[in-house]
């Protein structure tokens, strides 16, 4: 039997939760994406997405400080938007075919992920600000800072590389390199 989770009672409670909840996201990105990497043929995909592993790092480190700090005391939380974005990007990328389209596939998912965690922190960040609580404010607004850069790199990195790459599969592109054309 699962521990029972307290109730929540006010607004302190409710940001603590939701910061052990971003906690348990980050540390199950952080686990995951050096697999997907393995897999990536964009050099440029690649090293944006390595930044993003140390980043996540980076915040994860901010969160078990705010942890330790508040006294929050560990409770089993799961989180579950975080857990079907990694079902989800781990079914995608294994129906794709070829390399270019898997890397447009990532791309597409980490920025989905990306947008629920901008829309999270930001929300810490206005929480913080309601309880008077400024440095944490200011972490939390950093992070979802962070979190816009990334998704505007790899914006740039779809519009300008990757969506390209993917449009014509890899087996036709070379049929056509090769001077074969198809019916």
């Amino acid at each position: 039997m699962e521990p029972a989770i307290k109730k929540l009672e006010n607004l302190q409670n409710l940001l603590n939760y939701e910061v052990c909840k971003f906690q348990v996201a980050e540390i199950h990105l952080g686990h995951i994406l050096p697999n997907w990497l393995e897999h990536t043929e964009s050099y440029k995909l690649r090293s944006v997405l390595e930044k993003y592993e140390n980043m996540i790092r980076e915040h994860s480190e901010k969160l078990d400080k705010f942890i330790l700090d508040e006294g929050i005391t560990s409770e089993s939380v799961e989180n579950q938007v975080m857990n079907a974005f990694i079902q989800e990007t781990a079914e995608i990328l294994d129906l794709c075919l070829d390399h270019p389209l898997r890397d447009a596939a990532l791309l597409a998912c980490i920025q989905s992920i990306n947008h629920y965690k901008i829309s999270v922190y930001g929300t810490a960040a206005a929480f913080s600000n309601a309880l008077n609580m400024p440095r944490y404010a200011t972490i939390f607004h950093e992070i979802e800072v962070n979190e816009k850069q990334i998704d505007d790199r790899l914006s740039q990195l779809a519009e300008f590389e990757i969506n390209s790459k993917a449009k014509v599969p890899e087996r036709v592109g070379n049929l056509h390199a090769n001077g074969f054309s198809l019916p």
